[in-house]
């Protein structure tokens, strides 16, 4: 306990406050929710087949596939309508690979945006005193952002085949008793979609919270502390060189004044010296 409430003491959580630190909180939620709600997920669907020979109908077959999606490996017992005999069905479709890629990119999205926030309420001062974390905490954000962009446009795709290859009436068709007219099929329920709906909707929510928080970390690197600086001395140098003309102007005004008062004074010495020099000459 004395040592937790050491770290509680030297911690800045106020860091928690500022946009820095607060997306980075929203982005390991968010990302909790997004590879729970997929790589959670496990559906069912039910369908019948009314044979001619009630004794080989099954009327409620059931259907259970999940994360991470490879239905070409979920098989089912079917009748064939012939006697007891059954046949095993397989569905069709592999779609591990965008599940996989989801949920991975939501794992470490979440281990890493973990791992800042820590950095920012425990060592916030050496966070910003070395230029080398901002840097890579900048290229890892940016990757971050366009990993989550792929990987939810990948999963969505796959969700929307999942979909289609665990429809009931799709998976009739791949019953051999169903092909035969005399035989009756249909489907009970299908599954629901409403966890793997929300996963979609939570990557892409990341990607927003990723691609946002991009100028918040930039704000942070020494790029944008130069560039500062950069156009903070500009804008110094202009306001100097505007103040100065201003005083070189008077400067200027004084001096003239000051010429034409002695033009005047010379003219004036010029006007008495020269009157008496012309009336003794008359003489």
């Amino acid at each position: 306990m004395d040592a937790t409430n050491q770290l509680a003491s030297v911690g800045t959580f106020q860091v928690l406050k500022l946009p820095l630190g607060f997306i980075r909180v929203l982005e390991w939620l968010f990302a909790i929710f997004a590879f729970a709600t997929c790589g959670g997920y496990s559906g069912q669907l039910r369908v019948s087949v009314d044979c001619m020979e009630k004794a080989s109908s099954n009327l409620s077959i059931g259907i259970d596939f999940g994360y991470p999606f490879r239905l070409h490996q979920v098989s089912f017992e079917a009748p064939m309508c012939e006697a007891t005999r059954r046949d095993r069905v397989f569905l069709i479709g592999d779609f591990s690979s965008s599940a996989e890629f989801f949920v991975t990119i939501a794992v470490f999205a979440f281990l890493y945006s973990l791992t800042a926030t820590t950095v920012y309420i425990f060592f916030l001062n050496k966070y910003r005193e070395n230029s080398r974390g901002p840097l890579i905490d900048f290229v890892v954000t940016v990757v971050f952002s366009f990993m989550w962009l792929v990987s939810s446009s990948a999963w969505a795709k796959a969700l929307s085949d999942v979909k289609l290859a665990t429809d009931p009436d799709e998976v009739q068709l791949l019953i051999p008793a169903c092909k035969i007219q005399t035989n009756k099929c249909g489907s009970l329920h299908g599954p629901r979609w409403s966890g793997l709906n929300t996963s979609v909707v939570f990557g892409f929510l990341n990607f927003v919270l990723w691609a946002g928080n991009i100028w918040f970390v930039f704000k942070e690197t020494s790029w944008h502390k130069g560039a500062s600086r950069f156009s903070g001395g500009t804008s110094e140098k202009q306001a100097g060189t505007f103040n100065q003309q201003p005083s070189n102007q008077g400067s200027f005004e004084q001096s003239g004044s000051y010429n034409s008062q002695g033009g005047l004074d010379q003219s004036s010495e010029y006007s008495q010296v020269g009157g008496p020099t012309s009336y003794s000459n008359q003489m």
